[in-house]
């Protein structure tokens, strides 16, 4: 399939997706949808709660806390215990408490960032009771949370913002669980494994070499991988792995699962605030900013490497360094920034291995906080701090309150969303300086000089925006990188969620001021290219000093720009 007639099939499948995946998500989180009520009572019963007990925005914001802790302290116990846990037949020992206490908190807060190879350090009981739980848990969590701010514009003066424990209850039952399972029957039936079986050998006899392949429970574990843009895969290869991603239709279906939900959920925006408009043009900043970093990504890697070129090499077919023949180049751009702009992290090649602007792409694609169209619930709740700052500017331009879908922008919104937009850049920032200031973290890239520095920057990056990405560069299994990371991820995801809860419950309490002549529009073309801009400073403002330093100064270290 051309690049040209994959992004063509991908935009209308997505185009399908939006308009009734988005429509029918807002029956489940309206609670319209009732066909799993049979499953659905027992929980609730179990959890001693129902629908009708609502909750405050402080109410939401403890139960999610706890339910994650919960999580962290359960997935910790099982890589501690996994020596004597039952599905193990590699044998593995338990997972060291650094190593442990970092993918705990990778798979709680939806980052699947790894720091060792899955075949040789988890085993089945691991990967399945506590990783995949997570994958499942992790995006259900992320979408409550963009829930409750769709319904902080959508209801009127009032105290509560729904109920943590029904909306992801209904998450799971009705959309990742129903969806996991149709697209892993799918990649079973093209060859990803699925197995209890354990590992297999066999005997090369023309190199008279024994080989022991890895194999176990994949495929469904790669569908909610990409469907929760979680990233973290079976394999240490990920989706370059013929194993997770055994053709082109599987690709293709990563991407698009990848993207599908976050996509959607522009449409859940419009229908459940009464304005389609409004999702349309929240839709449009994901697809503007998405269409611009595919293009330049994928023309940046579709250019000679610099090193074959410099050997006097002419290559027509882009730069292949660390890419699935299979794949070629600038289908694997798209995957990348696909898996980039979301919080999925998945890869199927060396993101290492791309050309400095190509590498740019990839870590820009975080940095801009990943809205277009970001992760599971965590793209939707981002981008609508960047729309009420945008709001917020648009009214002191016209000199009246900003308002938006009727709500009045005050002090209080604004002091909120400023919060969640600074705290990713404040923490990648720190945690990065903090790296290249101390031996131990100098210690772990491969390279010297800017791309050095872009190993450890991309890494701070990514798990700041929980997105478990990396140049494979960066030896992170270190004490040092465990904990750093750790804390990272962390608060790149609970730092940001608070605020965000907060952000509901204050504007669920507020009534709606009724339009006038003066409004300042929010669902035309200046809005969005007004929100547009906001991004793009707010991360050229905290980033560029940083990128000027990796991958800028690399490229221009070579003698032509592309």
């Amino acid at each position: 399939m051309s690049f040209l007639l994959t992004l063509l099939t991908l935009v209308v499948a997505l185009g399908f997706t939006w308009r009734y995946l988005g429509s029918y998500m807002a029956s489940v989180f309206e609670g319209r949808v009732h066909f799993l009520r049979r499953i659905e009572r027992p929980i609730y019963r179990l959890l001693a709660t129902s629908p009708e007990q609502e909750q405050t925005w402080k109410r939401y914001a403890s139960a999610l806390v706890v339910f994650s802790a919960v999580s962290l302290l359960f997935t910790y116990a099982i890589l501690r215990l996994q020596g004597s846990l039952p599905l193990n037949p590699q044998h593995l020992g338990s997972v060291g408490s650094a190593l442990s206490f970092n993918t705990s908190a990778s798979f709680v807060t939806n980052t699947n960032w790894q720091n060792y190879g899955g075949e040789t350090t988890m085993s089945y009981f691991s990967q399945m009771g506590a990783l995949t739980v997570q994958q499942f848990v992790t995006p259900a969590v992320g979408i409550a949370v963009a829930i409750v701010v769709v319904r902080g514009f959508s209801r009127r003066t009032s105290q509560t913002v729904g109920n943590f424990w029904v909306d992801i209850t209904r998450c799971l039952l009705y959309i990742l669980l129903p969806a996991a399972f149709l697209f892993g029957i799918i990649f079973v039936a093209q060859g990803a494994v699925q197995t209890l079986a354990g590992t297999v050998s066999f005997h090369d006899a023309l190199n008279n070499v024994t080989q022991t392949m890895a194999r176990g429970p994949i495929a469904f574990m790669e569908a909610i991988k990409q469907l929760g843009t979680n990233g973290g895969g079976f394999l240490n290869a990920n989706s370059a792995s013929t194993l997770e991603n055994p053709t082109g239709l599987t690709n293709f279906l990563s991407i698009y699962l990848l993207l599908a939900i976050p996509v959607a959920l522009t449409y859940t925006f419009g229908k459940m605030v009464g304005s389609v408009r409004h999702g349309v043009a929240l839709l449009s900043v994901m697809a503007i900013l998405f269409g611009v970093w595919v293009g330049f990504t994928s023309f940046a890697e579709h250019q000679n490497n610099p090193a074959v070129a410099a050997a006097g090499i002419h290559s027509t077919v882009g730069n292949t360094e660390g890419k699935e023949v299979r794949f070629g180049d600038t289908s694997t751009a798209l995957f990348a920034v696909a898996s980039t702009s979301t919080s999925t992290g998945s890869a199927d090649a060396s993101y290492d291995s791309f050309t400095p602007i190509g590498g740019l792409g990839l870590l820009t694609g975080m940095m801009i906080g990943e809205v277009s169209p970001g992760g599971t619930g965590s793209g939707l709740y981002t981008l609508l701090i960047y729309a009420i700052l945008a709001v917020f500017i648009g009214g002191l331009m016209i000199g009246r309150t900003p308002e938006y879908l009727g709500k009045k922008i005050q002090a209080r919104e604004v002091k909120l969303a400023g919060l969640g937009a600074l705290v990713m850049p404040i923490t990648v920032l720190i945690v990065t300086a903090l790296a290249v200031s101390l031996a131990a973290g100098r210690a772990g890239p491969l390279n010297a000089g800017p791309h050095g520095f872009s190993e450890i920057l991309y890494a701070l990056t990514s798990q700041g925006n929980n997105n478990g990405s990396a140049f494979g560069g960066l030896t992170g299994n270190t004490s040092f990188y465990n904990i750093v990371g750790a804390i990272d991820m962390l608060l790149g995801r609970f730092a940001i969620m608070i605020p965000v809860l907060a952000l509901g419950g204050a504007l669920a309490e507020k009534s709606v001021v009724p339009e006038s002549l003066g409004t300042f529009r929010t669902d035309n073309g200046m809005f969005v290219g007004l929100t547009i801009g906001v991004v793009l400073i707010i991360g050229g403002l905290t980033f560029f000093p940083a990128i000027s330093l990796g991958p800028i100064v690399e490229q221009l270290s070579h003698t032509r720009f592309f």
